[in-house]
């Protein structure tokens, strides 16, 4: 099975560290529960309090395509410029070894 692992930074607006870190612990319990979810990890830097990362691996494109049209991740997307100095970075990867 060739799973998809899924690297999101996301950097806080100065004085939104909290409301940010917030937003995206809320998206843990639902995205766990999800088909085809095999992990979803949510990091903060030890250096950087705006800095968040989630590491996360799926067992298709399907199931992460399916995430990111659920209503907890559509709900997020209108508070990103609000919380967040960009989009975040999203990278795809494919477990090779």
């Amino acid at each position: 099975m060739k799973t998809l692992t899924v690297i999101a930074t996301f950097t806080a607006r100065p004085g939104k560290e909290a409301e940010l870190r917030a937003a995206l612990t809320g998206l843990l319990a639902p995205t766990r529960n999800e088909a085809g979810c095999l992990n979803y990890d949510l990091h903060a830097s030890p250096e950087d309090p705006a800095k968040f990362l989630f590491h996360e691996n799926w067992t298709s494109k399907a199931a992460l395509d399916a995430h990111l049209q659920s209503p907890h991740v559509k709900a997020l997307l209108p508070r990103v410029d609000e919380l967040c100095t960009a989009f975040p970075a999203i990278t795809i990867w494919e477990r090779i070894g």
